[in-house]
């Protein structure tokens, strides 16, 4: 059964930055493809940052050169580093996980992150 756990969200002031992590299990971490949605009040869900598991990275345009999307095999973590965040930023923020294999996506619980302004 595979698990994906976020940690990291909070209340920060605009300009500052956030680290989320994400925990996952139940699986062989290093061959999946992983990412970070977020979703904003009343909009859909979107996606931020993703990262394949040679370690390539893609963004969104609005998170370009501000969000850096990392992993590390060796733990089963992927992290989000989210800096200069603006109220735009808002939303409650998601581990996705893309099985190799069966290409199930699986889903964490969520972490809100909230950017004052």
């Amino acid at each position: 059964q595979v698990q994906l756990v976020e940690s990291g969200g909070g209340l920060v002031q605009a300009g500052g930055s956030l680290r989320l992590s994400c925990a996952a299990s139940g699986t062989i971490f290093s061959i999946n493809a992983m990412g970070w949605y977020r979703q904003a009040p009343g909009k859909q869900r979107e996606l931020v940052a993703g990262i394949t598991s040679g370690g390539s990275a893609n963004y969104a345009d609005s998170v370009k050169g501000r969000f850096t999307i990392s992993r590390d095999n060796a733990k089963n973590t992927v992290d989000l580093q989210m800096n200069r965040l603006n109220a735009e930023d808002t939303g409650v923020y998601y581990c996705n996980l893309d099985h190799a294999y069966t290409r199930k996506v699986y889903w964490g619980q969520g972490t809100q992150v909230t950017v004052s302004s």
